[in-house]
């Protein structure tokens, strides 16, 4: 019997096998996706994701990142600034990092098992995953977690539901800062990921196409001049989740529950929850991980969801990098409490 299965391979995954591995446990990584994975995200690091990665002795390729700059997507003006406090973030391609931690899990003899999860049973003392007895679950398996509806956990979501596109450009990055593009119906985040490449994600309503997107950000087209990779899509972004456990059942990362992509800070949130998950386990106390993962999350979620409820309206989109770029000791402050290790001493 193994002490704990992790249902999704993703980075988020991987962090849970690494750390029940420290802990002494017997883990096993239930994936049917051959790697590296990749996905639609914004692949910036904030500091506080570099740190978790590090302490798992993980520290992928990539560029280093500054800080955040928000910019109009139409307007040729300063924009506002602010850099990271608490050392640097890091742009790294999605596929690096996940090329990263699998090779940590590789050289720790960890199991990836081929097979999704499909069915989850409560044997009281353990559970069953597909008819094999585990003592834990750990569900990383994405926004549209399958674990998360097997054991009741799953929420519908109504209101508006953002969705995120993106593509590489091949080009030399301009900039050591994560540039946040705003327009009236949309945001592009550009990320420096390598020495000759930018991350470009835009997040917008359904049903949008990232050509007509990237139309709002006349300032972006011009320094966009490499050839594009293919867009991928993810979405939609707003998932809830009753609880962030069940029993013997943990979620983590998106499967967990997210709101929006607006603050960058889910593999930073994820990664710390891997942490807590794996820790809560081995105290036997899983059943404090749902308030821990929420104290996690709080500052991140008060503030994305208050950004999301204010740019709903045209007229404070238009006036958001203005309000910023006049307050600067706010952005900075809004920033670097994003920025900052979750979860641990600041």
């Amino acid at each position: 019997m193994h002490d704990l299965v992790v249902a999704g391979g993703g980075p988020v995954g991987l962090a849970v096998a690494l750390h029940a591995h420290r802990a002494g446990l017997s883990v096993v990584v239930r994936e049917p996706r051959t790697g590296p994975i990749d996905k639609a995200c914004g692949e910036g690091l904030m500091p506080g994701a570099v740190a978790e990665l590090a302490a798992l002795d993980v520290r992928p390729h990539g560029r280093e990142l500054t800080g955040i700059r928000y910019l109009d997507g139409s307007a040729d003006g300063p924009g506002a600034t602010a850099r990271f406090a608490r050392g640097p973030g890091r742009g790294v391609r999605r596929t690096v990092l996940h090329d990263a931690l699998a090779d940590r899990v590789s050289a720790a003899g960890i199991a990836i098992d081929p097979r999704p999860v499909a069915r989850v049973d409560d044997a009281g003392d353990h559970l069953l995953v597909d008819g094999e007895p585990a003592r834990h679950l750990v569900a990383a398996d994405g926004l549209h977690s399958p674990v998360r509806r097997l054991v009741g956990l799953d929420v519908p979501v109504a209101g508006r539901r953002r969705f995120g596109l993106r593509c590489h450009v091949q080009q030399a990055p301009w900039s050591s800062y994560v540039e946040v593009h705003w327009s009236p119906r949309a945001e592009a985040y550009v990320t420096p990921v390598d020495d000759d490449l930018v991350g470009v994600a835009v997040l917008g309503a359904a049903g949008s196409r990232f050509e007509d997107l990237i139309d709002d950000f006349p300032l972006l087209q011009q320094r966009l001049t490499g050839p594009r990779t293919r867009v991928m899509g993810a979405g939609p972004l707003r998932q809830r989740a009753r609880s962030r456990s069940a029993g013997r059942v943990l979620l983590v990362g998106d499967a967990a529950g997210y709101v929006d992509a607006l603050t960058g800070e889910g593999i930073a949130l994820g990664l710390a929850q891997a942490r807590v998950a794996v820790a809560c386990i081995a105290d036997g106390r899983t059943d404090r991980y749902d308030r821990l993962a929420g104290r996690l999350g709080l500052r991140h979620e008060l503030l994305t969801h208050a950004l999301l409820r204010a740019t709903a309206h045209s007229a404070v989109r238009r006036r958001l990098v203005p309000a910023a770029s006049r307050l600067p000791w706010l952005f900075d402050t809004a920033v670097n409490q994003l920025a900052r290790p979750v979860g641990r001493p600041a």
